[in-house]
């Protein structure tokens, strides 16, 4: 028998859902379950064929369990390896160099020392900082944020040089970056599986959270949705991660890709709604399925395999879904 596992924290719908729905499907030799462990024995292999995380971004203890499993053939949704390496500012420089839009940004020297270190730890830093410069590209509407966190913890809206500095002075030793506001018109969060599948929900990030998604959209252009589809998957296939969200603000018609470092999204029923709830849940499951049909898997555990960059861009792009609908793209 061959185990999928879910790995998860405090959500409640989705991880349910997806072992429920795995399991109804009676596929022979396949069984979903939630994952349980205790100290985990070097020399001991884990029991699951595939493991879906979702929270180990937050457990360290669970990170090092993931790596043992996946060292061991156990298939990880999304690999623990490039996860741990990975963050927002790599990821901008990235989407550059894969040419998909994104705004200036600027990453930040820590305002507070990290703990262990002083004033002589940081001899090879600038000082002062030509603040000028930063702003010249950025300007003084923008977003500062961590370079590796998630979740809009330590997010500031950016208006003037004195909100910039106050938010500044308030992000403790975080290492911050601080991006161009895009004025947008259209802003996307896209659904990303097994780096084929795109499914884009029209979303607001102004709203409440649990009214950000929009249940009913304006037409948009095709064209526009095509290249988000393109973009989204040109990032994923790029970074590897086989469950992603990709955010894109839209601009003078440009999506400049805001955020796509979400390797656990957010797919709560209550937040997504049912309609995008039931799309993941689904597709998920398929992809989960197939990995375990295929397991062990053992990873190439070479950083130039887990970057796939440029080539992966080249792909030939995924076969067109039979139907487009006017509030999103699935595949």
């Amino acid at each position: 028998m061959k185990k999928i596992g879910v790995l998860f924290g405090m959500e409640n719908s989705f991880p349910g859902a997806l072992v429920e729905h795995i399991n109804a499907r009676n596929i022979d030799g396949i069984e979903a379950e939630f994952v349980e462990t205790g100290a985990v024995i070097m020399n001991k292999p884990p029991r699951y064929a595939v493991i879906v995380d979702r929270i180990s971004h937050d457990i360290p203890f669970y990170r090092a369990f993931l790596k043992h499993a996946a060292i061991n053939g156990t298939v990880i949704i999304n690999n623990p390896f490039w996860w741990s390496a990975d963050d927002k500012f790599f990821n901008y420089t990235l989407a550059e160099k894969l040419g998909v839009a994104v705004p200036p940004t600027v990453i930040l020297p820590h305002k507070k020392h990290p703990d262990g270190t002083t004033d002589r730890s940081m001899r090879n830093l600038q000082f002062p900082l030509n603040w000028d410069e930063v702003f010249a590209y950025v300007g003084e509407h923008g977003f500062m944020k961590p370079v590796d966190g998630g979740g809009w913890k330590d997010v500031y809206h950016i208006h003037n040089r004195e909100e910039f500095f106050t938010a500044y002075d308030q992000s403790r030793d975080l290492c911050m970056l601080y991006q161009k506001a895009v004025d947008f018109k259209e802003y996307f969060r896209c659904y990303v599986v097994g780096q084929k599948k795109v499914h884009i929900m029209p979303y607001d990030p102004r709203n409440p959270h649990h009214e950000r998604y929009i249940l009913n959209p304006p037409v948009y252009d095709p064209k526009l949705l095509k290249r988000v589809e393109q973009d989204a998957l040109k990032l994923c296939q790029a970074l590897g991660y086989d469950l992603n969200t990709v955010e894109f603000a839209v601009e003078g018609g440009i999506p400049y890709a805001i955020d796509f470092m979400n390797p656990a999204p957010d797919a709560d029923l209550h937040s997504v709604g049912p309609a995008n709830f039931e799309w993941i849940i689904r597709e998920v499951a398929d992809m989960a399925i197939a990995k375990a049909k295929a397991a062990p898997q053992h990873l190439d555990l070479r950083w130039s395999a887990f970057l796939k960059g440029e080539p992966a861009a080249k792909k030939a792009p995924a076969k067109k879904a039979a139907a487009r609908k006017n509030a999103g793209v699935s595949k």
